[in-house]
């Protein structure tokens, strides 16, 4: 996987979803990141739970998946293990598993940027046990 940032559900849904009180922040930033962006099934199962029947952001989200600026990385059974192991580790958060497999995905992909509205927690997180993630945007709308 070539992606030097992970994007989570919070900031695609701002970008989608103009309305949100961080599109125009997140949208600044996108264009400023380089692509692909990474991020896992879990995240994309809970983009589309978020945005339900919401048809025109349903398909604004599509046409931002498939244009390349997002690359879906796979997670295959046996690495859910450490994902278990770090949704323990943040029990007290608590840690949902589309964060987890974003923390693992950091882990595996060696990426320290994670484009996220979810700043408190991935604030938290620590890449391997030890490294910060790098996160953007880093103002608050």
């Amino acid at each position: 996987m070539a992606g030097k940032a992970l994007i989570d559900t919070g900031a695609i849904l701002a970008l989608v979803d103009t309305s949100d009180a961080w599109h125009v922040r997140c949208a600044s930033v996108f264009r400023q990141l380089p692509f692909p962006l990474v991020t896992s099934e879990a995240v994309l199962t809970e983009l589309f739970h978020l945005i339900g029947d919401h048809r025109p952001r349903k398909e604004d989200a599509w046409q931002l998946i498939r244009s390349g600026a997002i690359a879906l990385s796979p997670i295959v059974h046996p690495e859910l293990t450490r994902i278990r192991a770090l949704m323990s580790r943040y029990w007290d958060r608590p840690m949902d598993f589309a964060d987890a497999t974003l923390v693992y995905l950091a882990e595996r992909e060696s990426i320290q940027v994670v484009f996220t509205v979810d700043q408190n927690d991935f604030a938290t997180y620590r890449i391997g046990g030890r490294q910060r993630f790098r996160v953007v945007p880093v103002e608050r709308p």
